[in-house]
């Protein structure tokens, strides 16, 4: 085909595409249809929802690896309800030695750590105040005694005036008596003047009414000077009370030992000055001691006192008792006092620290788990039960009972040869199930 022939064809085809007299015909090209893909993105959606709710953990639950928790078994045995004590040597009576009066310090007659004996001195003590404190009390006692010893002078001195004025009393009256038995026949048959009857009848009277008022006189003296005696008595009787308090007190003055024992705490020095009531000291009762320890609050309810309690020295066991409970709670422990019953351990020094074991009940057959953290955190109301196969574990409600440093009481819930966790549930103590992995965080 030559070039002429070429472009010719090329014209014509040019021309009838231009024309637009002829249109290619569409190809309908084949494939899935709108609806089938939106199905099989629906299914592919809802296939990556059911894999990831699989795979993911639930609310309720976490995966912990074993290697962070102790798992143990619960078993059955004898559940001894004990408790462990840290003791401390104290003296058995301790009496403390304050000063009655306060004073300046003159003398010091023994020194710290002395055995002393009832009544042995022990320092001397001044205080002028209260020296002349005393002297004035008993000048006034002694006024009051001068007082009382001149009222009861004047009252003996008053009752004899008025038995002698009663006794001229009594003799006038008899004289008048007389006179007027005399003259009485005499003036009926007119032996007498009437004048002098009457004169006579007067006089008898007269002396008869005298002698009835210094009657009353006397008893009136006699009451009236009684009750000052009497009230001068309680008078004195209170002063003599008061002088004698405060001779007692100036007497304090010079401090002694109150019992006998080792003095300890003693310190004062000559010139000293004391205060009323100060603490110089104490001493403590000679050989026989007594344990002190602190028990934890869990434990108020059921120490009592004179429960048994045991204490280890050098190999041997030595029997104790509660002898007094302090129930004041200070960080989370309140105080017992433990007395030895019989025999004391020799040779162990006073605030030396033993270790003793309170017994809080009879030894009983019991199911029983180790004693762990859990506990702090559960309050024995729930532990996380292990499944048979191990690989999870499922929070349980339990009911536990007594517990010791070793082991808890299972009361309920829990069955002889089931697996629990009993380390801290520390950061899935709110979930329900635990699904335990091998692997290493």
């Amino acid at each position: 085909m030559n070039i002429a022939s070429l472009k010719a064809a090329s014209s014509a085809t040019t021309d009838r595409a231009v024309s637009g007299s002829q249109m290619d015909k569409v190809v309908e090209r084949r494939g899935l249809s709108r609806n089938v893909k939106i199905a099989i993105g629906a299914g592919a959606v809802l296939v990556l929802a059911s894999l990831f709710w699989w795979f993911m953990p639930g609310a309720g639950s976490q995966t912990v690896t074993k290697n962070r928790l102790t798992i143990s078994t619960v078993q059955t045995g004898r559940f001894e309800d004990f408790i462990p004590l840290r003791a401390k040597v104290t003296p058995l009576l301790t009496v403390y030695i304050d000063s009655i009066e306060g004073g300046r310090v003159d003398k010091v007659l023994v020194e710290d750590g002395t055995d002393v004996v009832a009544g042995q001195p022990i320092a001397m003590l001044s205080n002028a105040e209260l020296q002349l404190s005393t002297l004035a009390r008993q000048t006034e006692v002694e006024q009051q005694i001068n007082n009382m010893r001149s009222q009861e002078l004047a009252l003996s001195q008053t009752r004899l005036a008025n038995e002698r004025a009663i006794l001229d009393a009594q003799l006038a009256l008899t004289t008048a008596r007389r006179q007027y038995e005399r003259e009485a026949p005499l003036a009926a048959k007119g032996y007498v003047s009437g004048k002098q009857f009457n004169d006579t009848t007067d006089n008898y009277q007269y002396q008869q009414r005298r002698l009835a008022v210094l009657q009353r006189s006397q008893a009136s003296d006699e009451r009236l000077q009684s009750g000052q005696l009497d009230q001068q008595k309680a008078s004195m009787k209170s002063m003599s009370a008061g002088l004698g308090i405060a001779r007692t007190n100036l007497d304090a003055l010079n401090l002694k030992a109150p019992v006998t024992g080792k003095l300890s705490g003693f310190s004062i020095q000559i010139g000293q000055s004391l205060q009323r009531g100060e603490r110089i000291g104490q001493i403590d009762s000679p050989g026989r001691n007594k344990l002190q320890a602190g028990v934890d609050e869990f434990y108020l309810g059921r120490v009592q006192v004179n429960q048994s309690a045991s204490v280890d020295w050098n190999g041997k066991t030595f029997r104790a008792q509660v002898m007094k409970i302090y129930p004041q709670v200070q960080n989370g422990q309140f105080q017992v006092d433990l007395q030895f019953l019989g025999d004391e351990p020799q040779g162990v020094q006073r605030g030396q620290t033993l270790q003793a074991k309170l017994t809080l009940g009879d030894p009983a057959p019991a199911k029983l788990i180790p004693n762990g953290a859990f506990y702090n955190e559960s309050g024995g109301a729930y532990v996380f039960v292990v499944a048979p196969d191990g690989n999870t574990a499922v929070k349980r409600r339990v009911r536990l009972g007594r517990r010791n440093p070793d082991f808890i009481e299972v009361l309920d819930g829990l069955d002889a040869g089931e697996r629990v966790i009993t380390s801290p549930y520390t950061g899935f103590a709110d979930k329900d199930r635990l699904d335990l992995s091998n692997a290493k965080e």
